[in-house]
């Protein structure tokens, strides 16, 4: 039987963080869109009170000392924290999954200080010249006695600035596959202290205010050899771990900011008054409500078949990218109808909605662009039939 009903225990958690965002981080979000700054001491309030409401960590398992929420709970709670500016939304960090892959001194020097809140992570994977392409990536890693030494450059790299270490993914060396010699690539926990590390600012950008993205480069950085995750070459199983949940995480985030731009839509057209009447008594904006309560209807059970399935351990690389392509593709349409309804207004700054709009675009770009995830499905419908 189909029940979509949440727990009493899921009500709560879904009141528990609105109610946090609403009176904790909506109050500033004027403040952070004025300034492209987040205040360090606000920051610091807003990560010490979600730890105390649990948030922290809440995605990772509960034996290695994380929340152990299920699939669907953490799918709520990022949808809560998606109704606000994503650098005010990172507050509550959720670490990375991939660190429940740390074993012996990975666990005390990282995974222990991370779960604590004394360190915060960041995951560094994307190159100038390799994007979409992992395999195309320069960074690479040679074993040098008890050590491995790197060299190579990442950008694009979320929060950096504000982070005491990364997993780096760099190629280790290559193999031989049936489709011709392959890099192997491996993650490397990187300390941002180590010799031969820079965090360097990165790209000035029109949406995300206050979240930042910095330049990575690695100069003959020696780190020991314990710091590699997994044998050498497991790098891909491990991207695939931290590529599903988080690509679930963009998709719970882009339907929250649908629905406030649906809802901010729905108000102005029930209120709006032009010849003589209310908007919304005109097909030509009631019929577009319809059409958006419709889609951000769909991404919502998208969104919960999906977190059910990696609860039940029965999920597929095709069922998260169907649900990142269309929540991401559904907010930009979302978002863009509400400003046609709301009309010059939604483009001032004295509502969310040019905002939402704005930071809407990047959606459908990171965490694998649409072409990658249509990619991706397209791929699990031919491959069965041999082609």
């Amino acid at each position: 039987m189909i029940d979509f009903t949440l727990t009493d225990e899921q009500q709560m958690l879904v009141e528990m963080t609105r109610s946090f965002v609403e009176k904790e981080m909506l109050p500033h979000e004027e403040t952070l869109e004025s300034t492209d700054t987040l205040p360090p001491e606000l920051a610091t309030s807003l990560r010490k009170r979600s730890m105390e409401l649990g948030l922290h960590a809440c995605n990772l398992p509960e034996k290695i000392g994380g929340g152990g929420l299920d699939a669907v709970s953490v799918m709520l709670i990022e949808k809560e924290l998606g109704r606000t500016s994503l650098a005010l939304a990172e507050c509550a960090h959720r670490p990375l999954n991939i660190l429940a892959a740390c074993e012996d001194e990975q666990v005390t020097q990282f995974l222990e200080p991370t779960l604590r809140g004394e360190k915060r992570d960041c995951i560094a994977m994307t190159e100038p010249g390799a994007g979409s392409d992992l395999r195309g990536m320069k960074c690479k890693a040679v074993r040098d006695g008890g050590y491995w030494t790197i060299n190579g450059e990442k950008h694009f790299i979320s929060q950096a600035f504000i982070s005491d270490f990364c997993v780096l993914f760099a190629a280790t060396g290559e193999e031989k596959t049936n489709k011709g010699i392959k890099k192997l690539i491996s993650a490397f926990l990187v300390d941002f202290s180590d010799p031969g590390v820079e965090v360097a600012p990165g790209y000035k950008n029109v949406s995300h205010r206050g979240y930042t993205n910095n330049i990575l480069r690695f100069d003959n950085a020696r780190i020991p050899e314990w710091r590699i995750m997994g044998p050498e070459g497991d790098g891909f199983r491990l991207v695939n771990l931290w590529l599903g949940p988080t690509r679930l995480t963009v998709a719970a985030t882009c339907v929250a900011r649908a629905e406030r731009a649906f809802e901010i839509a729905l108000n102005y057209a029930a209120t709006r008054e032009q010849f003589g009447q209310k908007i919304g008594k005109f097909q030509g904006i009631s019929f577009p409500l319809a059409d958006m309560t419709t889609e951000i209807k769909l991404a919502n059970l998208m969104l919960l078949e999906t977190a059910w399935k990696i609860d039940r351990g029965t999920v597929t690389p095709e069922d998260c990218a169907m649900t990142k392509l269309y929540c991401t593709e559904m907010l930009a349409r979302v978002a863009d109808q509400a400003l046609q309804t709301v009309g010059g207004m939604g483009l001032m700054e004295d509502l969310p909605l040019e905002r939402i709009w704005r930071d809407a675009r990047v959606e459908r770009i990171w965490d694998g662009t649409s072409e990658i995830q249509r990619h991706i499905i397209s791929r699990g419908l031919l491959r069965p039939l041999g082609s």
